[in-house]
């Protein structure tokens, strides 16, 4: 038996490739506020969204713009981009991952998916996968609950699923703020996967329990692991 009983797993980068989804959509936010998508500083724009990848994306829009109107003004044309893109088929599921979240249930696991991004477009992408009854929950930054690499995520799908003991829970992500994320809140399982923003070199370099190659190694991992 298993002592995990939840799995929060982040989306883009980690159960979903969002093919630069992220990038594009950032790219015409800048432009909703008047920033030519040629702007100079652009490049540097987009490393500090590479870097901050799993965070909030309000949060980024505050320190990139350092306005809070021009802030949510991008943030709904970020939104606005990835809804569009979304809906043109620019998600997929990664390789695996649908088979790893099925097995993870199988064996008495609940799943919470997490993203940084806003609770509609979170739904839109499961929406769009069909993974509406793959899963047991979705939870996105909102009133009262931080976005990464507070642990908020994390604790409020303990909450939503009944779940006692921090040590009972995995968390899987592609990036240093997920792996902080589970590290605050006290996870059994903190666990990097290979398949999206960050590299080995600076997973490694955040708290953790595991490096993995991509969800679709969870289960054993999982299945390894005891209180």
């Amino acid at each position: 038996m298993t002592g995990i009983t939840l799995a929060v797993l982040d989306m883009a980068g980690t159960t979903v490739t969002d093919g630069g989804l992220v990038d594009g959509a950032f790219l015409d936010a800048l432009v909703a506020v008047g920033i030519g998508a040629d702007d100079p500083d652009n490049d540097q724009r987009i490393r500090y969204v590479h870097d901050t990848m799993g965070q909030s994306k309000i949060t980024v829009f505050r320190h990139l713009l350092d306005d809070e109107t021009r802030a949510q003004a991008a943030l709904a044309g970020f939104e606005a981009s990835i809804r569009r893109r979304i809906d043109d088929g620019e998600v997929a599921a990664l390789p695996g991952a649908a088979e790893a979240i099925g097995t993870l249930r199988e064996r008495g696991v609940k799943v919470c998916l997490t993203t940084g991004f806003t609770a509609e477009t979170q739904q839109r992408i499961i929406e769009r996968l069909g993974w509406q009854q793959l899963i047991d929950a979705a939870l996105a930054p909102g009133p009262g609950v931080r976005g990464r690499p507070a642990p908020d995520l994390v604790l409020a799908a303990m909450l939503r699923l009944a779940i006692d003991d921090v040590r009972q829970v995995a968390v899987v992500g592609d990036t240093t703020s997920d792996l902080w994320c589970g590290h605050h809140a006290g996870a059994g399982i903190v666990a990097g996967v290979l398949t999206g923003a960050h590299d080995r070199a600076t997973l490694t370099g955040a708290p953790h329990t595991h490096i993995i190659d991509s969800v679709a190694d969870l289960a054993d991992v999982v299945d390894r692991h005891e209180i």
